[in-house]
Parts: C-alpha cells; sequence; structure tokens
C-alpha cells in the first residue's frame, strides 16, 4: 500500500493507463479477429474490406505505444499474405 500521496496518485494513474491500454488491445484483437473470420469464409473482397479497416486500428495502437511497430507491421504482412492467397 502506498505511504505518500503522489504514490496514491500514480497508483490511480497507472490504473487508469492500464484499462485504457487494455481496452485498445481488445479493440485491436476484435479488428484482426473480423479479418481472420473474413478469411477463413473465403470471401476475398470482405477480408480486404475488414483489413482496410484494421490496418488504421494497428497503427493507432502504435502511436499510443500499445503494441511495437514491427509487431504490428508483422501482423499486417501476414494477413495481407493471406488474402493475396484466397
Amino acid at each position: 500500500m502506498a505511504n505518500h500521496k503522489s504514490a496514491e496518485k500514480r497508483i490511480r494513474q497507472a490504473a487508469k493507463r492500464t484499462a485504457i491500454n487494455r481496452a485498445r488491445v481488445s479493440r485491436v484483437r476484435t479488428f484482426v479477429k473480423k479479418v481472420e473470420t473474413a478469411i477463413e469464409t473465403g470471401d476475398k473482397a470482405t477480408a480486404m474490406s475488414a483489413l482496410r479497416l484494421a490496418q488504421p486500428e494497428l497503427h493507432r495502437a502504435i502511436t499510443k505505444g500499445v503494441l511495437h511497430k514491427n509487431t504490428v507491421s508483422r501482423k499486417l504482412s501476414r494477413l495481407a499474405a493471406r488474402i493475396n492467397a484466397l
């Protein structure tokens, strides 16, 4: 337990930031899952449109510091390759 006011504030800030970041990661996962389900159905047009919606969400995760740049690049590359293979 925190003994100083500043430490208590830090705990509050960390809890708030954690909640926001969890929501961001969850949102990214949802968008990626939509692309993957579209790929599994075999509909290339739907998969492409889902990927176009997922891209800005993934890039936003980079700017907010939730995901690393290379992680997002790898995920987008693999999804695009799977779509092109359809």
